[in-house]
């Protein structure tokens, strides 16, 4: 018995192994393309863009033209209701918000899963200016949530505003650190 379970376990751990190494480019592959379309849905047209750079806990890319910075793409999330919302955000150099992009999450299908589908609430982050307030309505804010999600827009509010955040705290496109 001892045999036979061990013969089965390692036929299925090799088979998982070679799952896993025919899946891995496929998949790395398809979430590379997945970024390079969201960080084009979040900037503007033209320009140079940056490699990938690291600062403060941000993954973040610059839109450049010459010299100038024009925008930055920056990578952030935060905690919804079902876990982790990542967003691909657009922010201009004065805090504006020229677009969002959902990358991933894992919240609840019909509710907050809306935040990647309900056009009112994605249209509403398009040339957000930085004289907004971002926060939900109901908190005070300028920011219609999603019905019924409270959780999820209050996390996507806050991951957009961690980059304003972030990109208002840049220098020029030079780290303050």
């Amino acid at each position: 018995m001892v045999l036979c379970l061990t013969l089965v376990c390692l036929f299925c751990g090799s088979i998982l192994g070679v799952i896993y190494a025919v899946t891995q480019k496929p998949i790395a592959q398809a979430a590379q393309k997945a970024l390079v379309e969201s960080i084009s849905k979040v900037l503007p047209e033209g320009g140079e863009l940056s490699d990938a750079q690291q600062s403060q806990g941000f993954e973040y890319y610059t839109l450049t033209d010459g010299e100038v910075v024009t925008a930055y793409a920056v990578k952030s999330s935060a905690i919804g209701f079902g876990g982790s919302l990542t967003l691909m955000v657009g922010v201009l150099p004065d805090g504006t918000v020229y677009n969002t992009s959902v990358l991933s999450h894992s919240e609840t299908p019909g509710l907050g899963a809306k935040c990647s589908t309900d056009k009112t609430f994605m249209e509403q982050w398009k040339n957000l200016g930085a004289d907004k307030s971002l926060k939900l309505k109901k908190d005070g804010g300028d920011i219609d949530a999603i019905t019924a999600s409270t959780i999820t827009s209050r996390a996507y509010t806050l991951a957009v505003s961690n980059a304003v955040e972030f990109v208002k705290s840049m220098n020029g496109g030079q780290n303050n650190e």
